[in-house]
């Protein structure tokens, strides 16, 4: 089994949102993302996409927006992003899944081998970045959130599983400090962060390591809109 990641695929089936009007790296994007799924994947397999998903606004919208992967192989799992504004209730939600879609909210779920948990984040991971009062609300809700998210993983883990950690903004900011969220991460024995959010960089660092925790940027247009191959049974790649 192989775990692939990406994220940030911002679709737009029912809203004309169209991604091409950043740059040219989204153009035909989506195409290129179908075409790499089809080849890499399979159905033993495991995508994760950490975080916006769709522009819809409304859960009736993103219908048409989840549709576009149900044919494609292996296991999706999901965890919303800043833009996912269509994301209300996770029941809700879970409930227009098609077959082998996942999504993680708060809870954890364990496939053979491995144990996925994570949570949105949010801004303010930054040196010296200050935050608003309603952003620093913001902010504690999540570390609680991850903290919940990493409890729930624990209880899953079985000898030998790996724990990986799906989060939409990025938990260490660019100078890679200490945050409340990458010390949670290695509090807990993360092997594995994957997160999105971030565009426009150039040269970023879409793979690193920090105090044995492994970090991947799983952007998109980051990576060239090509799967990344981030793990397989027998380890970190």
């Amino acid at each position: 089994m192989k775990i692939f990641a990406i994220s940030d695929l911002h679709l737009s089936v029912n809203n004309s949102k169209p991604m091409d009007i950043f740059g040219p790296v989204w153009e035909g994007y989506l195409d290129k993302i179908f075409s790499q799924w089809q080849e890499k994947v399979t159905e033993e397999d495991i995508v994760l996409m950490a975080g916006d998903l769709s522009w819809a606004m409304k859960m009736e919208e993103v219908k048409s927006d989840i549709k576009l992967f149900e044919n494609l192989k292996g296991k999706k799992v999901i965890i919303r992003g800043n833009h996912d504004y269509w994301w209300h209730s996770i029941s809700a939600l879970r409930a227009i899944l098609p077959e082998n879609f996942y999504a993680i909210q708060n809870d954890a779920i364990r496939f053979d081998g491995v144990v996925l948990c994570g949570t949105r984040g949010w801004k303010g991971v930054e040196r010296n970045q200050v935050l608003s009062p309603e952003d620093q609300k913001i902010f504690d809700r999540e570390v609680l959130r991850l903290e919940m998210t990493l409890q729930n993983a624990k209880k899953l883990m079985q000898e030998g599983d790996k724990l990986i950690c799906m989060m939409h903004y990025p938990p260490l900011g660019m100078c890679k400090d200490d945050t409340k969220f990458s010390l949670l991460i290695e509090e807990y024995g993360v092997d594995i962060v994957v997160y999105g959010h971030l565009h426009g960089y150039k040269n970023p660092d879409i793979h690193f390591e920090k105090n044995g925790v492994e970090y991947f940027l799983t952007s998109c247009d980051e990576i060239n809109n090509e799967l990344i191959e981030i793990c397989d049974i027998k380890g970190i790649v």
